[in-house]
């Protein structure tokens, strides 16, 4: 039996969350902190108000970021999972770099489905200094991540663009002369709202803070339905992204995806294989009580790979 994946070694978050250092950064947090059964300091993830502070008092203890915020019922992302992404993309990258995870401006990282809360290009620059393009079709998102990209002057770094036809993943957002190291996905893993209900429901149950006293939030953490759910759910929309990557092999030297639920593995690893992908990667994540894994793909052999790697380097 294997043991479950744990946070990345170079993660932020290991151990338990310094409260006192977090409320020297942000007071604010004092007023949500309590004590939990175990007479340890927490916050109630029940309440989204909560939980905002809480993340917005992390991103400036451990990241510099001075203001984040996000609209009423945006999804609000649990950091520690969204850091490991980022370092799992950093180990993917240094496959081709001679063992070393490369840092700086001269890497380039799109970010599909960037949303509201822009927590992914926030974290990539702040621990490894790439610059990124977040895109998304919700104009409301994108606003409100560039609330945050401008209050804190991340404006060469961080970049912004509309998906302008929502119905496709990478068709129409790429330009021709683009080249991005790393893409990077936080897919809706729901096939419908309901779903996503009942998927809250679960963890609720299983956190044990279903209380008939005490009304929870419909959906943990948030979200927005483009956010939670679409059509065929996680699989189609993965493979979705497969079939347009395609085209774009010759500009991206990784595609990555998270995958939420491990029963969807054979179908995306069969949509790679019928596009005919030069490499495959899958690499389990977990932290706590989720478990999850990023799929990642290349139409670039090795040889390519390595030579995209050492131009990087000439340009830095």
């Amino acid at each position: 039996m294997t043991d479950k994946p744990s946070l990345h070694p170079r993660n932020r978050h290991q151990g338990r969350y310094d409260f006192p250092a977090l409320i020297k950064a942000h007071p604010d947090l004092a007023r949500f902190t309590l004590t939990n059964p175990y007479g340890k300091p927490s916050i109630d993830f029940a309440n989204p108000e909560a939980v905002r502070v809480f993340n917005r008092a992390l991103l400036k203890a451990q990241y510099g970021i001075q203001h984040w915020d996000i609209p009423a019922d945006y999804l609000c992302p649990p950091i520690p999972g969204r850091a490991d992404y980022i370092h799992v993309l950093a180990d993917l990258l240094a496959e081709d770099n001679a063992g070393d995870a490369p840092r700086g401006a001269q890497v380039r990282a799109l970010d599909i489905g960037v949303g509201a809360n822009c927590i992914y290009p926030l974290l990539g620059h702040s621990d490894y200094r790439w610059r990124f393009i977040g895109s998304d079709i919700d104009p409301v998102a994108l606003a409100s991540a560039k609330v945050i990209v401008q209050a804190n002057k991340l404006d060469k770094a961080i970049g912004l663009r509309l998906q302008p036809a929502p119905k496709h993943i990478l068709e129409g957002l790429l330009q021709a002369d683009e080249r991005f190291d790393v893409t990077l996905c936080n897919p809706p893993f729901h096939a419908s709202r309901e779903e996503a209900t009942r998927g809250s429901q679960r963890k609720w149950k299983n956190l044990g803070k279903q209380d008939p006293k005490r009304k929870l939030p419909i959906l943990n953490f948030g979200g927005q339905n483009n956010e939670l759910w679409c059509e065929g759910g996680e699989i189609r929309f993965v493979s979705q992204m497969v079939a347009e990557s395609v085209r774009y092999g010759a500009q991206v030297l990784w595609f990555t995806s998270l995958v939420s639920k491990a029963s969807n593995l054979p179908g995306i690893e069969a949509a790679l294989n019928k596009a005919g992908v030069k490499a495959l990667r899958i690499v389990e994540m977990g932290q706590g009580q989720k478990q999850s894994r990023m799929v990642a793909w290349s139409f670039q052999d090795e040889a390519a790979r390595q030579a995209w790697s050492a131009a990087r380097k000439v340009q830095a």
